[in-house]
């Protein structure tokens, strides 16, 4: 049987996105203590309420993590670096996901934090002819490929580390959507991925916090869509 953890301490990193703020509301609504974790708290004064600790924080760096995460029975790791193709590749960093995995598996275990939930990119995942998405021009643009290509790298690191960490990569599909409405539902599937597959931000977060309260799935990448 499943434990369900009780009330708990859940430190969102990146929670000024849009994935971060969603899990921040859903994991408040069910009770839980929140601390919301970005690099310039100055951006988001509206994240701190009587509820939510606003704390700077920085992903890519171990000693960040491990204070923002002092307590924490579960850490959410929403960052992005790149927010669409009019950003262009000039601040991207090719070897950010791979320092954030390193640093939060650093950070994390000196805490003794117990579980990680770390949002994937749907490119990264194989298609149903056994390739990658990324590297399909016709189903991932080719000009935003060093972005999946870095996301990979990110997942790959965190799959081969030999670490006590209990994390799980949850992926949305492409058409994850802030128009959506939550409605309590997913699907977690190891089917190849599903080009028509759709998901509420809302109702990635519920799978997080499910995730969080009832550990499922342990050391591996799920999709997860709508039903």
């Amino acid at each position: 049987m499943d434990t369900v953890m009780a009330m708990s301490m859940i430190v969102v990193f990146g929670a000024g996105g849009r994935a971060g703020r969603a899990v921040v509301d859903e994991a408040l609504s069910r009770g839980h203590r929140v601390t919301a974790a970005v690099r310039d708290t100055a951006k988001y004064p509206d994240l701190e309420t009587e509820d939510v600790i606003l704390v700077r924080a920085d992903v890519t760096d171990a000693a960040s993590i491990a204070e923002a995460a002092r307590g924490a029975d579960a850490v959410v790791h929403a960052v992005s670096p790149f927010s669409g193709p009019e950003q262009g590749f000039d601040t991207l960093d090719p070897a950010f996901f791979v320092k954030a995995a390193d640093a939060l598996l650093e950070g994390l275990t000196a805490e003794r934090v117990g579980r990680l939930l770390v949002i994937g990119l749907f490119a990264t995942m194989p298609d149903r002819s056994g390739g990658l998405i990324m590297d399909d021009p016709a189903a991932f643009p080719p000009e935003i490929k060093p972005f999946a290509r870095a996301h990979a790298d990110g997942f790959d690191r965190l799959n081969m580390a030999d670490t006590p960490l209990d994390w799980l990569m949850l992926t949305p599909p492409a058409n994850l959507s802030l128009d959506l409405p939550r409605t309590g539902s997913y699907r977690l599937t190891t089917e190849p991925y599903m080009e028509d597959g759709q998901l509420s931000y809302a109702d990635l977060a519920v799978a997080i916090v499910d995730e969080i309260e009832r550990p499922a799935h342990h050391r591996i990448r799920v999709p997860v869509y709508s039903h």
